[in-house]
């Protein structure tokens, strides 16, 4: 992945994300730029005592008109 690329993921990624999840793709063609995202598996320290259930994953979704971090569309 390109160094630019990652600098940017911050402003286009809100905050938190890379908590749970980590960059596995990107793509950019006519139609925009593709993020590929894959859920850590790791359980969160305020979580660590639940009893907690997989309920696996949901199809993939595109995000249109996504609003940049902190910024009205």
């Amino acid at each position: 992945m390109h160094e630019s690329f990652k600098a940017l993921l911050p402003l286009i990624i809100p905050e938190g994300v890379s908590d749970y999840f980590q960059l596995t793709d990107h793509k950019k063609d006519t139609t925009g730029i593709h993020i590929y995202l894959e859920e850590i598996n790791s359980i969160p320290v305020e979580y660590k005592t639940n009893k907690l259930l997989s309920k696996g994953f949901f199809d993939e979704v595109i995000l249109q008109d996504f609003p940049i971090r902190g910024q009205e569309v």
